[in-house]
């Protein structure tokens, strides 16, 4: 998906306060008929977004001062103009109209993370608030006392937490990239009370609701079916908890963690500990040898573009049109040495129809390999769904974009590499066991991660979690979801949740827990369609057409029909189900049992 940086957010978040018109200023333009208002919103929406994309493109590769101010003027007026049109159409909330008309207005009530209010006073001072917590995130550095006057980004501190193996280095690294949070703790407070009246405004109880609103089902449902897709996942999420702090135990010793309880976060490789794979040396099945990607890649002497036309050929295999030629003409494969650019890989849909373009410093590696499969995946579901009206030019929900582009990736099985002409071979299972086990320290790992962001958020919005508990509250959830303890007390002179993008960014997570779950049943569904019978982790639907002509199904509909159609075009089911993941990673359930045998499991 496309991502315009965290610098453009805080610079329009700064300017919104501005521009933004209270319903006043035009409810008196209003047409009688909703049908009319939309066909106005949505020419209107559309030609705002187009030009915020254009701008936003030259930004991230031509970045200068010039550029970036000219992005920030291009995304204001599209924020401010959808801020407008969303509280406009409130005005319709009683107006007899079809089914596809209401669905256009709901979906343009909900367009929004961050509604402001109609007092300007207030607009004025969630834009100030916004912008500073922005800064401090962008802005934050651990200076260490030992450390000579030299501070470190977070780039460096990532590093670290992903390569040492000094559990006194990780502690402080840890710690100090927390240090940034303290500061932005009232900001956040005063934040989400001027936030909630906006999605009050707009008829919602709180944030919250309206996040949760987006998924065609009650609020409250919403979160009963996440609680339901996580009891899914639990067990597979505690076995691999279990064989990790065993393993961990064994090479740190007791000194630093036990055989039971919890795992201290900062011995999992990741900031976040959101991720484990960069500790996979101390967990893998002994004996188990990852396929390279990269090797065969650089074997074969293949390069940046060639990369992508593998991508495409993949699409290509299950009967879909080739990439426009303005597709290789505009997009970024490789870093230009002549000026600075975002080399944050993401797909972009510039004119809403067919100018879609990819744009990353594409390296020759097994990651970038996969990487571009996952972008590619976004801009094909781009141009699928070009022909809906303009509301309606998205994935079912916000977890669907994702899922697909995650999908496609999970084809890059041995088989896949064997068609393509990179491996000489399908080579026997021997090896899946490390595969799997690799695969499950991100996607599994992640599942409770996913889950928890928003379970704080949502109970901070609504008051369940008050301002003088934040901190508490926030480490009550890594607990029980995560089986994750801070490595040193942590108490509420702390606020561990802004040392996490997302939450000074005020971005929405549920989406990625989502991913994770719907990226194994669409992949499921789609090599039932293509008639594979075999393990599923080692399915590619690589040249079917009849799995093609089912994602090309889905991913046509766009966000048209409630996210429960779109799924049983893709899948076969109308209910999210997690047991996909399981289907995938049974081989290493079996393993990690036997494993786990004799030792205590849980927290």
């Amino acid at each position: 998906m496309k991502n315009t940086g965290f610098a453009l957010w805080i610079l329009v978040l700064s300017v919104l306060a501005s521009c933004t018109p209270s319903p006043e200023t035009v409810g008196d333009a209003l047409p009688a008929d909703a049908e009319d208002f939309l066909v106005q919103a949505q020419a209107e929406f559309l030609q705002k977004a187009i030009k915020a994309e254009r701008a936003a493109w030259v930004k991230e590769n031509f970045i200068t001062a010039d550029t970036e101010k000219i992005a920030a003027e291009a995304e204001k007026e599209w924020v401010a103009s959808t801020m407008k049109l969303a509280k406009q159409a409130t005005r319709y909330d009683e107006a007899e109209v079809d089914e596809s008309t209401r669905r256009k207005l709901d979906l343009l009530k909900v367009s929004l993370t961050m509604p402001a209010p109609s007092d300007d006073s207030l607009r004025s001072e969630l834009a100030e608030l916004g912008a500073a917590l922005g800064s401090m995130y962008a802005k934050g550095k651990y200076c260490p006392e030992n450390g000579g006057g030299k501070c470190l980004v977070l780039g460096d501190l990532v590093r670290t937490l992903a390569t040492s193996r000094d559990p006194d280095e990780l502690r402080e690294t840890w710690v100090g990239w927390r240090t940034i949070a303290p500061p932005m703790r009232e900001k956040y407070r005063e934040f989400v009370r001027i936030g909630n009246q906006g999605a009050r405004e707009l008829g919602f109880a709180d944030l919250g609701a309206l996040w949760r609103s987006k998924y065609d089902m009650p609020a409250d449902d919403f979160t009963k079916e996440l609680d339901r897709l996580w009891e899914q996942v639990r067990p597979l999420y505690e076995a691999l908890h279990c064989h990790v702090r065993a393993k961990l135990a064994e090479y740190y010793g007791h000194r630093v963690l036990d055989d039971e309880g919890m795992i201290p976060a900062h011995l999992l490789g990741n900031m976040w500990s959101q991720a484990w794979s960069n500790i996979y040396d101390l967990v893998a099945p002994p004996g188990e040898v990852s396929l390279d990607v990269t090797e065969l890649l650089r074997g074969k002497g293949i390069g940046p573009r060639e990369m992508v036309e593998y991508g495409e050929r993949f699409f290509s295999s299950l009967g879909f049109e080739p990439l426009p030629q303005t597709f290789w003409e505009r997009s970024l494969f490789t870093k230009p040495a002549d000026r600075e650019v975002q080399c944050h890989a993401s797909a972009w849909d510039i004119d809403w129809e067919d100018d879609i373009r990819i744009k990353m410093c594409i390296d020759t590696t097994g990651e970038d390999f996969v990487t571009i499969h996952h972008e590619l995946g976004h801009n094909y579901y781009q141009r699928a769904y070009s022909k809906q009206p303009v509301l309606f030019r998205d994935s079912a929900n916000d977890g669907f974009h994702e899922g697909i582009g995650d999908t496609l990736a999970l084809s890059i099985t041995p088989a896949y590499l064997a068609k393509i002409g990179l491996l000489a071979r399908e080579p026997a299972d021997a090896g899946d066991l490390g595969q799997l086990m690799r695969s499950a320290l991100d996607k599994v790992a992640f599942l409770p991660f996913g889950l928890l962001i928003d379970q704080w958020r949502w109970k901070v919005f609504s008051g369940e979690i008050s301002p003088e508990e934040y901190n508490a509250a926030w480490w009550e959830l890594r607990h029980k979801y995560q089986g994750i303890e801070a490595p040193v007390a942590r108490s509420e002179e702390d606020f561990d949740p802004g040392a996490k993008y997302h939450v000074p960014a005020n971005t929405p997570y549920t989406r990625y827990f989502l991913a994770h779950i719907l990226q194994f049943q669409f992949h499921r569904g789609l090599c039932r369609a293509a008639g594979y019978e075999g393990p599923l982790h080692r399915c590619s639907i690589y040249g079917s057409k009849e799995a093609g002509e089912r994602l090309r199904t889905v991913l046509e509909m766009g966000q048209s029909k409630p996210w429960p159609d779109a799924l049983e075009a893709i899948s076969g089911e109308r209910e999210m189900d997690a047991t996909a993941i399981l289907d995938y990673f049974a081989p290493l359930t079996e393993w990690l049992e036997e494993q786990n045998a004799d030792r205590t499991c849980g927290w």
